[in-house]
């Protein structure tokens, strides 16, 4: 089962947990209860989507990545055991509507004999923890941030990079996960790019990693194509008699058009910003 995931034991004390293994408990403990209340209403579509967003969204995309590091050390044995209760209570949760492959993991991962005579999956209010909600909140922000960053910068998504976060103790206890997940290499360097979100400061060190003045030129060109596009979406709009007779899903796309040149400016004017200095 994945990343050694196990139902042997009890769940490990809540006060012993990560902030990341809390959130997750939290956000089950929500999902759970928000499914069984669609489902007892008839709404099927509702739990299935609700569902699905918990299983990929919460479970896949940040749960497992923020929890990597954790695994790869070696000493996760608390979030292997809270992985394993999500997975089977989950299980639990699916089986009406994906009987056959829940059925097959659950006996799986549980040993057990069946999910047709297993108890149904009950919310723990206990489980859900805001503070925890609220932190990982702003992990998901500075990881996002760092992607985008990376992005921008063109710089490959198999390239470490050195790098650190300049972040107040709650979330510097998590700098080693988030480094992890946006393969940063922690340490001590000469920063020569930064970026900054939910209230931290991530610092870099990309010499070496990227053609400087290629890269400065590539953006140059494309803020050059935003700044024309903007202007003439601007035109368009300023000019009453257009106004008048464009039809209005034109005047819509046109706006949306200025809406994402603007937002597309000063997204590639932050990237150069960030550049080092050749």
């Amino acid at each position: 089962m994945i990343n050694g995931a196990t139902v042997d034991g009890e769940l490990p004390p809540l006060e012993s947990l990560n902030a990341i293994d809390k959130w997750i408990l939290s956000r089950w403990s929500q999902t759970c209860s928000q499914v069984t209340e669609q489902l007892e209403s008839f709404e099927f579509s509702r739990a299935c989507e609700t569902m699905y967003h918990f299983a990929w969204d919460d479970l896949c995309d940040w749960y497992l990545e923020l929890s990597k590091e954790a695994f790869a050390s070696g000493n996760a044995a608390q979030s292997q055991r809270v992985l394993g209760y999500v997975l089977d209570q989950l299980f639990r949760l699916m089986h009406p509507v994906m009987p056959f492959i829940t059925e097959q993991l659950w006996t799986v991962l549980t040993g057990q004999e069946s999910l047709v005579v297993a108890q149904w999956p009950q919310a723990q209010s206990t489980h859900v923890d805001k503070e925890s909600e609220a932190l990982v909140t702003q992990l998901q922000e500075i990881i996002t941030e760092v992607r985008r960053f990376r992005n921008d910068q063109g710089i490959k998504t198999s390239l470490k990079i050195p790098g650190r976060f300049v972040a107040p103790a709650h979330i510097a206890k998590y700098a080693s996960a988030m480094a992890f997940v946006v393969r940063m290499e922690l340490g001590d360097i000469t920063a020569s790019a930064k970026c900054e979100a939910a209230g931290v400061v991530v610092e870099f060190d990309l010499t070496g990693s990227i053609d400087v003045v290629a890269e400065r030129q590539r953006l140059e060109k494309d803020l050059a194509t935003a700044t024309k596009d903007k202007q003439t979406a601007e035109v368009k709009l300023n000019n009453q008699g257009f106004m008048a007779k464009a039809p209005e899903n034109v005047v819509v796309e046109i706006r949306e058009r200025l809406e994402k040149t603007t937002s597309d400016i000063e997204r590639i004017t932050a990237a150069l910003a960030g550049l080092p200095q050749a």
